[in-house]
């Protein structure tokens, strides 16, 4: 699949892009979750400047985005330590 030519909406403006095909539908929900996340904010919080609602809303996705990258390297330390102790196991299982 080649690139292909899409128009993007975020916060009442239009962003035309150039993606590969099949990152469309990936980008599409981007979209969609922004500006569902944005009017939710909107609502919540009585703001109506967008750029504040797009720095409300990228500093909500930036954080989850943070904490799952931690949950990740958390679980990445965990399974190589259970490695380095199955690995250790092994070795002693087969030196005996």
């Amino acid at each position: 699949m080649g690139e292909i030519s899409i128009k993007i909406n975020i916060a009442d403006r239009v962003y035309p892009l150039r993606i590969e095909a099949q990152e469309e539908e990936v980008i599409r929900h981007a979209a969609k979750l922004i500006n569902e996340k944005m009017k939710e904010l909107q609502e919540n919080y009585a703001v109506r400047d967008k750029q504040d609602l797009l720095s409300m809303c990228v500093l909500q996705y930036a954080t989850g985005m943070i904490k799952a990258e931690k949950n990740v390297q958390n679980k990445d330390v965990g399974l190589e330590q259970s490695l380095h102790e199955l690995d250790g196991i092994l070795t002693n299982f087969f030196h005996k």
